[in-house]
């Protein structure tokens, strides 16, 4: 219809414009009204929520019991009512896990459930997860997260959201393996790996490998926790990697460098993880990168560059006694003193013993300063007491003998011990006379020219 004989679509696309154009006309006065009535709507939420946030700095309890009395009261089920629903969750969460309300943030988890049907899943888990991420973020109650992470598991098992179980199972392994759980952790990543891959879901399979890798070395199967870094690498690069992840991805690395003995290799990438954790300002985990770094630089006898490191802008950011710990730690290689170290790891038990990784390196370098002060301390004697040599390095003689011993086994030192007599009796290294090599070299060479003649004079004659 509207189409002439010879096929001209004008008259149809005129009459279609002119229709459009009565319609506007007509409808033109209601538009203004519904949207002066949305800007309304959305100056009185703000306004709400403009007051709330002012009371959060100066009375948080009051923005709190503001903020659940709104998520508590009754629900406007129209686009308006679930988006003021929605913020204040938001907003109450970030409270909670700003003043470490562990409790009270795994109840409104509790609480969010019903809620989350209103809504549609992808905005509804997205909001659970952000919640669930605050609440694993507060430190000191691994029982209680633990405990709130197995049952939403079960939650999301009934109401079959299979993606935000598969979510939550990647944040109980976390919680397993801070918990030093590492088999079973080991056992259930085994199991959502095969589902993952089936699925294709890469972020997450990121996020299981990058764990598995971490347990793996923390139960010093070194090769396998390689291979699953290897994997993890792999699969992020064919998607986009936040830059939290990235610096995850990037922090295991050079862990495994480092415990390779590659430490300039681990260093560059200690503070690739440093400057990514910065970036997303996440304060915990930039801290620990910024410590790996400055462990490289000591261990790899580099620890007069701790100081300007400290200096510098961004790691201005972050001083305190992690650092401090650092820095003394940096100053009592550079004096070869094994007295200042000691004194670090008691000044600063928790900085420097805690992290396991920082501690096991630790360990490393006191040995080795150890071992270089015994050698320089027994070096011009052919037989010296133990005890003097103790006495002399301000160390147990216990502890003194035992090091002696291992130098002997190690073939660092070319000696015996003397228990009987309490004394290191060291064996004078004779330099071998290369006079009689050097003949002997001599003489085989003048054999073969010989030879060599012999057998020319054969072909003549």
């Amino acid at each position: 219809r509207g189409v002439s004989e010879s096929g001209d679509y004008r008259p149809l696309v005129q009459a279609t414009q002119k229709a459009n154009t009565q319609q506007a006309i007509m409808e033109e006065d209601d538009v203004p009204m519904e949207v002066e009535a949305a800007k309304e709507a959305d100056e009185e939420l703000s306004e709400e929520f403009q007051l709330l946030a002012a009371q959060a700095v100066t009375a948080p309890e009051q923005a709190m019991a503001g903020y659940l009395a709104i998520i508590n009261g009754p629900l406007e089920k129209n686009p308006a009512g679930l988006k003021r629903h929605t913020f204040a969750i938001q907003q109450l969460g970030a409270l909670y896990a700003k003043h470490s309300k562990a409790q009270e943030l795994g109840n409104l988890i509790y609480t969010v459930r019903p809620f989350l049907e209103f809504v549609s899943k992808a905005k509804g888990g997205q909001l659970f997860k952000s919640l669930m991420d605050l609440f694993l973020d507060i430190p000191n109650v691994q029982q209680l997260q633990v405990e709130v992470c197995n049952n939403c598991l079960e939650w999301a098992k009934t109401e079959k959201r299979t993606f935000l179980r598969q979510s939550l199972e990647v944040r109980l392994l976390a919680l397993y393996l801070e918990a030093k759980q590492y088999q079973n952790c080991l056992a259930q990543a085994a199991t959502l790996l095969k589902e993952l891959k089936r699925l294709d879901d890469k972020a997450l399979l990121v996020d299981v490998h990058l764990l598995e890798s971490k347990s793996f070395f923390a139960l010093g199967n070194y090769p396998r926790s390689r291979a699953s870094l290897v994997s993890a690498r792999t699969t992020a690069n064919a998607i986009y990697c936040p830059p939290r992840m990235q610096a995850s991805l990037d922090l295991q690395s050079g862990v495994l460098h480092a415990q390779e003995g590659d430490f300039k290799t681990a260093y560059s990438y200690f503070y690739e993880a440093f400057e990514g954790f910065d970036s997303v300002d996440v304060k915990v985990q930039a801290i620990l990168g910024l410590k790996y770094m400055l462990l490289g630089k000591i261990v790899n006898d580099e620890a007069r560059d701790v100081q300007s490191i400290c200096s510098g802008k961004l790691a201005l950011r972050y001083a305190g006694r992690d650092l401090e710990a650092m820095k003394k730690v940096s100053e009592a290689s550079i004096h070869r003193s094994l007295a200042e170290f000691e004194e670090c790891l008691v000044n600063y038990k928790q900085e420097l013993k805690q992290d396991p990784i920082i501690a096991t390196h630790l360990t490393r370098l006191y040995d080795e300063l150890l071992e270089k002060n015994l050698a320089r301390v027994v070096e011009p004697f052919s037989k010296v007491e133990i005890d003097h040599v103790a006495k002399v390095i301000q160390r147990p003689r216990e502890i003194v003998e035992a090091k002696l011993s291992q130098m002997i086994l190690d073939k660092k030192l070319d000696g015996i011990l003397d228990q009987g007599a309490g004394c290191l009796e060291l064996f004078t290294v004779s330099e071998s006379d290369r006079t009689y090599e050097a003949a002997l070299g001599t003489i085989q060479q003048m054999g073969g020219v010989v030879d060599a003649l012999f057998a020319r004079a054969q072909k003549i004659f």
